[in-house]
């Protein structure tokens, strides 16, 4: 799985951690909070990000890793959607909306690259070597 030796040393993952905290701080300073079940739903979605990509790359293989890469990517969709419907409620500012936005399609888009990355790569993961 490329040169990692750490899911955490990952730009993806990266990204994911700093998409669930975003999240977290608008949950804590917006009235997002008081809307008990989006935003329990987007805590879980934004943080199933980062969970998906260390739970692949724990599994060792690129066949797996590569699965477990589209269930972070369909995450950070649905946390883009209930971003959207946390703005259309007026929970958080079109500015906010929009700053977080261009993180999950960067993290959407640069997910997308790596899946594609490990499906042409010769090496086939930590477990085979």
């Amino acid at each position: 799985m490329a040169n990692y030796t750490s899911y955490q040393q990952m730009e993806i993952y990266i990204l994911a951690r700093e998409i669930a905290n975003d999240v977290w701080n608008l949950i804590k300073e917006t009235s997002l909070g008081s809307d008990c079940e989006l935003s329990h739903q987007i805590n879980r979605s934004s943080g199933s990000i980062m969970d998906n990509i260390a739970e692949g790359f724990g599994r060792g293989g690129n066949k797996e890793f590569i699965v477990f890469l589209g269930y972070a990517r369909g995450s950070c969709c649905e946390t883009e959607a209930q971003l959207q419907r946390a703005a259309d409620r007026k929970h958080i500012s079109i500015d906010e909306h929009n700053q977080l936005s261009e993180k999950t399609q960067g993290c959407i888009d640069q997910i997308s690259k790596f899946i594609n990355y490990l499906k042409t790569s010769k090496k086939k993961g930590f477990k085979f070597d």
